[in-house]
């Protein structure tokens, strides 16, 4: 990372709010500046769900070229293409390398740690940021000010009164509330008159009415590959090649991720949505037709689906569970079923569980610099601001970008 061109006032202190990966990349680009850092984590430790995220695997970032990264960002990639000018994917690999983790590109085009490890990373990282002079303050919760205009922290002996010149505030969305991320904070910037777009789910499953027989046998399976269809809130017929898995309340996984925003965003304007499924993608229907016409020899219809059409069992009970047990009985409704099932969808799951969080802070109601235009001195960064992107390194780059051009905002600010 860069350092300014010129030291910022040594005496001045800047108080960062949240620990996660937006939080501790603003306070390390602070820090370099010459500015005293004070960090406040409610948690007894800082990057909790940074940890939670890298268990299966750390997606540090992605190795899409720029502007096709951009466009992950749906109406605010304009905006965040801004941050990623200042801090991009390649810029993350250095950042990582520069802390010793060497990092690879996956067959996807995903960047992870050659040991795909999140703890290394982050227990390097804050060890480097503490012998750089940040200051860590853990179980300390912000809850606003006081009326003098300072800031408010409840520790375990109370409430406590921090004087800052600045402040960045990187609190996170509304997921995973147990590791930090409660969007408690909504409110209290709301009513210093902070536009606040409602906290939503994002890259989040869906509820389905499954049956108790296919929910008992085939919950947790993988359905791989298929092509997901659907339309998007603009009325244009959308598709995407993937992996989902047949959950025990509907549907979930990487590719219902990447097409969550667009199913939420029509669940909350038509209050039902509906996504097909191609199960057997790359046969065409006329084939199909020919092999599931050829003799059964004794087998049952879900056999003859298994060895004709090369569909697992999941796949074989989603047939059967759209179409009813008598589904051999027409083959052409069959067909028509295996290239485009159809799956109704009741609702996103609950925002708690999400991996994350769509809306926040209205970035209308910030400056360029990412500082309130309602409380000067105050800057917002991460998840807690209005944007979103699917998962793949998406989410982990802009929050490290937006946590960068919070802090240079807060060094212009404090140069005059």
């Amino acid at each position: 990372m860069s350092s300014p061109a010129e030291p910022a006032c040594a005496g001045q202190r800047v108080a960062v709010i949240g620990g996660g990966p937006a939080g501790l990349f603003a306070a390390e680009h602070l820090r370099t500046a010459g500015l005293q850092v004070d960090l406040y984590e409610a948690k007894g430790s800082p990057g909790r769900k940074f940890l939670i995220a890298g268990k299966g695997g750390l997606n540090l970032t992605h190795s899409e070229p720029r502007p096709q990264f951009d466009a992950r960002y749906r109406e605010r990639q304009a905006e965040v293409g801004h941050w990623l000018d200042g801090f991009d994917a390649d810029a993350l690999r250095r950042w990582a390398q520069a802390l010793g983790v060497e990092t690879y590109v996956g067959s996807s085009g995903r960047v992870f740690p050659v040991d795909r490890k999140a703890a290394p990373l982050l227990r390097g990282w804050v060890r480097r940021l503490k012998e750089q002079g940040v200051r860590f303050h853990v179980q300390h919760r912000w809850s606003g000010w006081h009326e003098d205009g300072t800031l408010r922290l409840e520790t375990s002996a109370g409430a406590i009164s921090v004087t800052a010149d600045a402040t960045v505030l990187a609190l996170g969305g509304g997921s995973w509330p147990q590791l930090g991320s409660d969007g408690s904070w909504a409110g209290i910037l709301a009513a210093h008159g902070v536009d606040i777009a409602a906290l939503q789910p994002a890259n989040c499953g869906f509820d389905i009415d499954w049956s108790d027989h296919f929910r008992q046998r085939h919950a947790g399976s993988p359905l791989k590959p298929v092509v997901a269809h659907w339309i998007d809130p603009q009325g244009h017929p959308r598709q995407l090649q993937g992996e989902c898995i047949a959950s025990d309340y509907g549907i979930e996984g990487s590719l219902v991720y990447a097409l969550a925003a667009d199913l939420r965003d029509i669940l909350l304007r038509d209050g039902t949505a509906e996504l097909q499924l191609d199960l057997v993608p790359g046969r065409e229907p006329e084939r199909l037709h020919a092999d599931l016409a050829r003799p059964r020899k004794g087998r049952s219809f879900g056999e003859h689906l298994r060895r004709a059409a090369g569909l697992d069992a999941a796949k074989a009970a989603l047939v059967f569970e759209v179409l009813g047990k008598d589904a051999g009985q027409d083959l052409e409704r069959v067909v028509r079923t295996l290239k485009r099932l159809p799956l109704s969808l009741q609702r996103p799951r609950p925002m708690a569980e999400t991996i994350s969080t769509a809306g926040g802070v209205r970035l209308e109601a910030l400056t360029a610099d990412l500082m309130l235009h309602a409380l000067p001195g105050v800057f917002c960064a991460g998840e807690m601001l209005d944007w979103e992107a699917p998962t793949g390194g998406y989410l982990l780059t802009a929050c490290y970008a937006s946590g960068q051009r919070a802090a240079e905002g807060v060094i212009r600010r404090l140069r005059g």
